[in-house]
């Protein structure tokens, strides 16, 4: 038998909505709740209030918890300030990416990792495994949080109304406890959608309160709830990869043209950490000669690609696959993100083609991302 799909704190706020459903990762999450196109120009124009509980939150303390996220992890990790985040990715020993991750400094000796749904459980075991003689505790709290988030240019000012702390001074990739609507959250502002935006990591017991007072505040300013169909768009327009993929255990961030992560010059454990013999392979691999690259492509007609769709040169011979594909309600346009030979991938090269169902539909290729904000 297979498992019942596990419910946000936030499902019955969902269903009220009238949202759709979807079994994302083992979980019951909204897919949309009216015009995924509609959801998806709010958070452009205005702002959109996700449900992003499905992830996963582990914590890491001790006063060994920098060196061992920085032998766990691809990152300079002890590098980063309390209160800040990064970026950053889990590979195995081949190099090969176990989940990319953003890992909050919470305090001089806690850390706070978020792992994709999919892959929480992976990136649990795993950190549990490289824990071994370090002087630092893995804890899981996945069930410790919800997270909600607020993404649009109308953001900060929905967020402004119903908290004191400082937003203003609030950076990209940073967060710090504070009290939202009477609820005491982590503020984070990272986001996955190219806008300007806020995570707030709440008590599960919390978050329909915190949903409905974000509601409340976001009315006359646009704000609308949305579903993981139009984050999916979003994040795709931003270029922004998405695990499975972009990014597998067959990839490494080199190949994903994200090689800027992974940072050699750490003098922790010695230099050592998982997977930099093969790392450093995969750099020289790249920066030598590429057997592909990660570009966009714009389609010239209506028909949209989908992963898995052959990517094809001016001979009709396969060059590379689409790893992502929709229509863009921003570029008005199908787009995709393709890995293709290093010799079809600068942009405006000529004759490349999406095979979709046995036709060859002409494409532009253009560097990522699509859609960029003004800052």
């Amino acid at each position: 038998m297979t498992e019942a799909p596990r419910r946000t704190a936030l499902d019955a706020t969902h269903r009220a909505l009238g949202a759709t459903m979807t079994d994302f990762a083992g979980w019951d999450m909204p897919l949309r709740y009216g015009s995924e196109r509609d959801e998806h120009v709010a958070v452009r124009t205005r702002a959109g209030l996700f449900d992003l509980s499905h992830m996963g939150e582990i914590t890491v303390t001790g006063s060994g918890a920098a060196d061992l996220l920085d032998f766990a992890l691809v990152g300079n990790i002890g590098g980063v300030a309390v209160g800040r985040a990064r970026y950053t990715m889990i590979c195995d020993a081949g190099g090969g990416i176990l989940d990319d991750l953003i890992v909050y400094r919470l305090g001089e000796t806690e850390y706070m990792v978020v792992a994709n749904a999919s892959n929480a459980q992976v990136v649990l075991d795993a950190l549990t495994e490289r824990a071994d003689g370090f002087d630092a505790e893995v804890r899981d709290d996945r069930d410790a949080y919800a997270l909600l988030a607020v993404q649009g240019p109308e953001s900060p000012g929905i967020l402004a109304s119903l908290t004191e702390a400082d937003l203003d001074g609030l950076k990209y990739y940073a967060g710090l406890p504070g009290t939202v609507a009477g609820v005491p959250a982590l503020i984070a502002r990272t986001g996955y959608t190219g806008e300007d935006g806020f995570e707030l990591f709440v008590r599960p017991a919390d978050a329909a309160a915190l949903w409905e007072a974000l509601t409340a505040a976001g009315k006359d300013a646009g704000l609308v709830p949305c579903g993981l169909s139009c984050r999916d768009t979003l994040r795709l327009e931003a270029g922004m990869p998405l695990y499975g993929h972009e990014l597998t255990t067959d990839t490494t961030p080199f190949d994903a043209g994200l090689g800027r992560v992974v940072k050699f010059e750490k003098t922790t454990n010695g230099g050592d950490f998982v997977g930099r013999a093969a790392l450093e392979a995969a750099r020289d691999r790249a920066e030598a000669n590429p057997p592909r690259k990660l570009v966009g492509l714009i389609a010239e007609g209506r028909r949209v690609p989908r992963a898995g769709y052959p990517v094809v040169g001016p001979d009709g011979a396969v060059i590379g696959e689409v790893t992502s594909g929709a229509p863009s309600p921003t570029l008005g346009k199908p787009v995709a993100m393709a890995y293709v030979d290093a010799a079809h991938a600068a942009p405006g090269t000529a004759g490349v083609a999406v095979d979709i169902r046995g036709t060859h539909e002409p494409y532009e290729v253009v560097a990522l991302p699509f859609y960029k904000r003004e800052k």
